[in-house]
C-alpha cells in the first residue's frame, strides 16, 4: 500500500541522479517534501545544491531515478513549481519594470499567448506590495538594489500561487531588512501549505526556518532533521573555519 506521505508529496526524489549532458552531479538522492514543509539544502560551493533545484524545474537533467513534482514527473510538470534564481544570475539590463517581472509569475508555459487579465495584474500588484515594493512598481528592474531585485523575484514566485517554491541562495548579499521580509513571507507560505525548498550557506537561517535539511557533499545527499544534519557540518564538508554559526544573529524571528 502506498505511503500517503509520499503520495501527497509536493516533491519526491527517488534514487535520483541529476546533472548536465547526461553526466550526474548528484546520484542516488532520496528525499520527500510534504505540503507546508521547509527543506534547506546545505553544502559547500559547487556541491550540487543549485543543480538539484534546477533539475526540479527543468534547467538541469534527471539522469537517473525519478523526480516527481506535485504528483507528476518533473518533465511533465513545467510551471507547476515556482523558481527564484540567484539574483546575480539575471541580466539586470533587460528593460522591464519591477511590475513586469512580477506579472511574469502569472504566465504558464502552455498559455504564453493568453491575454493578461485584470485579475492577473491585481494578483501581481498584491505580491509586489507583500514584499514591500509597491512604490517601486514602475522602476526598471536593473535599477533596483540587489536586495530589492531578490524581493521582486520572490514576488514573481508568490504571484504564481504555486504549491512548491524553490529558491536558490535567496539570502546572498541581502541587507537585514530584505532578509527579514523574505523570511517572513516564506514562513507564511509554509503555514498555508506551500512546500519550500531553498539552498543556503547561512546555517543560522537553515536552523531557524527549515524543518528538514539535506546535506549535499561529494556527489551524494543525506536528509534528516535540521539540527541533526547541521551538527555534522563544521570542519567536515567544506566549511572549515568559515562555518557559519548555528544560531542566526539577525532578526530572522521578527
Amino acid at each position: 500500500m502506498p505511503d500517503p506521505a509520499v503520495a501527497d508529496a509536493a516533491l519526491r526524489l527517488a534514487r535520483a541522479g541529476v546533472g548536465y549532458r547526461g553526466r550526474a552531479v548528484l546520484t542516488d538522492v532520496d528525499l520527500t517534501v510534504a505540503p507546508g514543509q521547509v527543506l534547506a539544502l546545505v553544502g559547500s560551493n559547487g556541491a550540487g545544491k543549485s543543480t538539484l533545484i534546477k533539475a526540479v524545474v527543468g534547467l538541469a537533467e534527471v539522469v537517473s531515478g525519478t523526480v516527481t513534482v506535485l504528483g507528476r514527473p518533473a518533465a511533465r510538470a513545467r510551471g507547476a513549481a515556482a523558481y527564484v534564481p540567484q539574483v546575480d544570475a539575471l541580466d539586470a539590463d533587460f528593460p522591464v519594470t519591477a511590475a513586469d517581472v512580477v506579472l511574469m509569475g502569472r504566465y504558464r508555459p502552455t498559455r504564453w499567448l493568453r491575454q493578461v487579465r485584470a485579475a492577473d495584474r491585481t494578483i501581481a500588484a498584491e505580491a509586489l506590495d507583500r514584499v514591500g515594493l509597491a512604490d517601486r512598481a514602475r522602476t526598471r528592474f536593473g535599477l533596483l538594489s540587489g536586495g530589492q531585485r531578490q524581493r521582486v523575484l520572490l514576488a514573481r514566485a508568490v504571484a504564481s500561487q504555486a504549491r512548491l517554491m524553490l529558491l536558490d541562495e535567496p539570502f546572498n548579499g541581502l541587507d537585514s531588512a530584505s532578509q527579514d521580509v523574505i523570511l517572513h513571507i516564506l514562513r507564511d507560505l509554509a503555514a498555508t501549505g506551500t512546500a519550500v525548498v531553498l539552498s543556503t550557506h547561512d546555517l543560522g537561517i537553515a536552523c531557524d526556518l527549515a524543518d528538514t535539511a539535506c546535506l549535499i557533499h561529494a556527489g551524494h545527499a543525506r536528509t534528516g532533521p535540521t539540527a541533526d544534519i547541521l551538527s555534522t557540518l563544521p570542519g567536515r564538508y567544506g566549511y572549515g573555519s568559515q562555518a557559519p554559526e548555528l544560531h542566526h544573529s539577525g532578526t530572522a524571528g521578527a
